[in-house]
């Protein structure tokens, strides 16, 4: 199995990673500012479910397709594209929640666990990082490299969610007064939204 101190390297290279600002991060961010923690957290728990899909991938060497293949990769990055882009499109016509209630307005947890899922797998670049990323920390001499990878993508996962759960928190300590402000809410709206399309437009415009 891999050794405890490749694992604690992998651990730091991983949090240094998820901190990074990113499409991820950024997006645990505006949605835990402008809809509370619950938001973000569960946009956190899908972005790390996600995962399970890329290190599956990777391990199954699926990823590899997305690689060699320019139209794999050209199809999936433009779904990803085009899902932020609605996403980008709802933000900049949303208007605000009446004065006093914005934090308390009804959220559908389900379908912010399903936006971090979907913003996640359709995003290419995510596959091809962990296809270059978890095998340089993976030893055939050490055992299975599936089971390997499995647990680095596991290492990978539990780091991302414990930065992108501080980030969720932060984020909405931080915002609490702009969202009890219907002006406040409509810049965050406007600011969310041109995040988010910038990361769509970056997105369309990746190359492998």
């Amino acid at each position: 199995m891999i050794a405890t101190t490749t694992l604690l390297g992998f651990a730091a290279a991983s949090v240094l990673l998820a901190l990074a600002p990113g499409p991820d991060n950024l997006f645990v961010l505006t949605q835990s500012a402008l809809k509370g923690r619950a938001s973000g957290l569960m946009v956190t728990l899908g972005l790390c479910s996600g995962l399970v899909v890329h290190t599956t991938a990777v391990a199954l060497g699926v990823a590899a397709i997305f690689q060699t293949s320019e139209v794999a990769f050209v199809a999936l990055k433009f779904v990803g594209a085009a899902y932020l882009a609605f996403l980008a499109y709802k933000a900049l016509r949303a208007g605000a929640e009446p004065l006093g209630s914005a934090g308390d307005a009804p959220v559908d947890l389900r379908k912010m666990y399903l936006r971090g899922i979907l913003m996640n797998v359709t995003n290419p670049k995510v596959a091809i990082f962990f296809l270059a990323f978890l095998p340089q920390f993976a030893d055939p001499a050490q055992g299975h490299l599936g089971a390997q990878i499995f647990l680095l993508g596991g290492v990978f996962m539990l780091c991302a969610l414990v930065v992108f759960s501080a980030i969720a928190l932060v984020a909405d300590r931080l915002s609490a007064w702009l969202r009890r402000s219907a002006r406040g809410q409509v810049v965050l709206n406007r600011v969310a939204g041109v995040v988010l399309l910038g990361l769509a437009a970056k997105l369309a415009l990746a190359q492998r």
